[in-house]
């Protein structure tokens, strides 16, 4: 059975959101699943586009109706992928594209077992990582440092249970690998 639900997790500063806007733009065969979250919106992104931002009330009402294939907290934000949304995919027979943490990551993988790949994206170092954080001028240091020390967990993660793990150093490159994953599989 081919694949249909591509998973794509990675610690912050790997370069995660840059391959999802890549690999939107190169395979138009494949649905992008956008998250919900409650964070605040980063001046370059777009509601709907980039994420579905909205309050915690309304998260927390969407969890008690169901609507989540899967949900977590990560770094004192709600984020959430839409149930709705991946099973519409599904009965099309659709393949999708989900770039949620290794804890959301896990979380489809069990609900949706053999109809899921999962992508870890690893960054070249920890140095570099900390400095493309650190590039980004949208954190300060106690949440930088807070990162880095949740991104050694979500390396052990990736390394124990995704179906592959990429290390982004150059990201033209890693798109073209994702891409032949998704494409193949």
């Amino acid at each position: 059975m081919k694949h249909l639900i591509f998973v794509l997790s990675a610690p912050s500063g790997t370069g995660k959101t840059t391959i999802q806007k890549l690999i939107k733009n190169e395979l138009k065969d494949i649905d992008i699943i956008t998250t919900y979250t409650t964070r605040k919106p980063r001046k370059s992104e777009i509601k709907g586009i980039d994420y579905n931002f909205v309050t915690e009330e309304i998260f927390k009402k969407m969890i008690k109706n169901d609507q989540f294939a899967e949900w977590s907290i990560v770094y004192g934000n709600y984020y959430g992928t839409p149930k709705k949304e991946i099973e519409e995919n599904l009965k099309r027979n659709r393949k999708m594209l989900l770039v949620i943490d290794t804890q959301g990551g896990l979380k489809i993988k069990e609900n949706y077992n053999d109809k899921v790949f999962l992508i870890g994206i690893l960054p070249p170092s920890q140095k570099e990582q900390e400095r493309r954080m650190r590039e980004r001028k949208d954190m300060n240091e106690e949440e930088i440092q807070k990162r880095i020390s949740i991104s050694k967990e979500e390396r052990k993660i990736l390394l124990k249970f995704y179906d592959i793990r990429l290390i982004n150093k150059d990201i033209k490159k890693t798109v073209e690998k994702i891409k032949k994953i998704i494409l193949n599989n």
